[in-house]
């Protein structure tokens, strides 16, 4: 008897848990459907709007851990067309402060303007009339079309969001899978008020994101954010102001017949006898066969690419492990790819300034999209480099030095190979087009660079830059107003 009540009071448990969960998400959808009319969100297919303000510059701190640079945004315009999963996003930037890293010019030389595309699961930029497809950019940017106002609403619908409350206010919550899941915090007029939300990257694992949308506006029926706060990774990426906003203006965002075939493709050329510049792409790497196992010297931007020069280093070298893989600095273009370095097995070099951040972040979980690492069930194995660290195998030397008074990072770090001269680095130089004429300023990072070869007593014949081609050093040089 005891037992049958038992079970008929767990099935009865069981129902009302059943119908409270269908109850959230009949409401759910109910209070989404009330925010898109009160947003004008109904029959809105494309939006675009222009704005201005502050941010920083995300994955590029000076200090490891630190926040992302600050920076002006002196012009930014999206164009969201959500009818076919797509988005345009072009802005102007310059430095605020004179730390940290980024493509952007130095502060007070310039500014720098960025164009991003995306439409379905392909993302790629603009360079003139070329388009430079970027696939370890879909992630962020389809996160960046559907936790905008209006999308969040639409994608909550369609991914059957739940509805619970929190301080007062109403929260549905989603997931885009294998993109990002996601709170969306709806006031008492139907306005989208919050966004907190968790994708994934290549070097902080599951990343927040929290944007928030105020002061709201109608502009021909339909309601829009006059400000646009957002943090990642716990920094501050934008504060903008919005100036202007065009509903169901003609979005005009069509896929570049070039991007679908796009592949990570590695171009090795031997830089001396058992040492390879691995380029083909924005980001190069630099193979280094030892007597009984190699190093590599970058892992950069992400897994597809990262998985790229890997297996080009296998191919040059067959039978040989990877052991080292050396981290030029603590950006995240250059050290997106660590995490499938250590898949591999690699033990990481890094800083030791940097390292205690990285053993950190490298532990985070990746469970948004899973890469590398996280398939492989392996720990991470790190060590540091404090001012200086050699490698030996008895005929071949590589040597690791910080770059020190950077304006670029701190624990910023080159390598050096005697016998070979070679010099191998990151930012601090990045050669221009061959016979160009130096410029009328000397660059400050490569002021600096040449100041820490002369403090080590350094001669080197060739630079191996991670961005660019192969260089004799008197480019280096002549670019700085100087002589070898």
């Amino acid at each position: 008897m005891k037992r049958q009540t038992f079970i008929r009071c767990m099935t009865a448990a069981g129902t009302a848990l059943l119908l409270a969960s269908c109850a959230h998400r009949e409401d759910a959808q109910a209070v989404l459907h009330e925010a898109d009319q009160a947003m004008g969100g109904a029959n809105l297919k494309t939006l675009s709007y222009a704005a201005s303000g502050t941010g920083g510059t995300f994955g590029q701190a000076y200090q490891p851990g630190g926040a992302w640079p600050r920076i002006n945004v002196t012009s930014f315009t999206r164009v969201l067309d959500y009818e076919n999963g797509a988005l345009r996003e072009e802005s102007v930037r310059t430095r605020a402060e004179p730390t940290g890293g980024g493509a952007l010019p130095l502060m007070g030389t310039g500014e720098q303007r960025t164009n991003a595309y995306l439409r379905g699961n392909y993302a790629w930029s603009m360079a003139g009339a070329n388009a430079a497809g970027s696939p370890g950019s879909v992630d962020g940017r389809v996160h960046d079309l559907w936790t905008t106002p209006h999308g969040v609403i639409k994608a909550a619908m369609k991914n059957k969001a739940t509805l619970h409350m929190e301080g007062g206010k109403r929260v549905v919550s989603f997931s885009e899978p294998g993109r990002f899941r996601a709170d969306a915090w709806i006031g008492a007029d139907g306005m989208v008020e919050r966004v907190n939300s968790v994708q994934s990257n290549p070097v902080l694992g599951d990343m927040p994101t929290v944007t928030t949308y105020s002061g709201y506006r109608d502009y021909g029926g339909v309601k829009f954010p006059t400000r646009i706060q957002q943090s990642q990774g716990g920094f501050p990426v934008l504060d903008l102001e919005v100036k202007e906003v065009r509903p169901n203006a003609p979005a005009g965002i069509e896929l570049p017949a070039s991007v679908p075939s796009f592949t990570e493709r590695v171009a090795s050329e031997k830089a001396a006898d058992g040492v390879w510049f691995l380029g083909g792409g924005t980001h190069n790497s630099v193979l280094i066969e030892m007597r009984d196992h190699l190093i590599l010297v970058e892992s950069p931007l992400y897994d597809g690419r990262a998985l790229a020069v890997l297996a080009e280093a296998k191919r040059l070298a067959p039978g040989k492990p990877i052991r080292w893989v050396i981290d030029s600095h603590h950006h995240f273009d250059h050290s997106g790819g660590l995490r499938t370095a250590a898949a591999e097995g690699a033990t990481l070099v890094t800083s030791e300034q940097a390292r205690p951040w990285f053993e950190q972040v490298l532990a985070n979980p990746n469970s948004i999209s899973p890469d590398a690492l996280a398939k492989s069930g392996r720990k991470p194995q790190l060590t540091g480099v404090n001012g200086q660290r050699s490698f030996s195998d008895g005929a071949r030397t590589v040597d690791v030095y910080m770059i020190e008074d950077s304006v670029h990072a701190r624990g910023f770090m080159m390598v050096w190979l005697p016998k070979e001269r070679l010099l191998i680095e990151a930012d601090a130089f990045t050669p221009g087009p061959p016979n160009a004429p130096p410029p009328a300023q000397p660059n400050a990072n490569q002021v600096n660079l040449v100041s820490n070869i002369e403090r080590l007593k350094l001669n080197p014949e060739r630079i191996l830059p991670l961005h660019g081609r192969m260089a004799p050093a008197t480019e280096l040089y002549a670019a700085v107003g100087r002589r070898s």
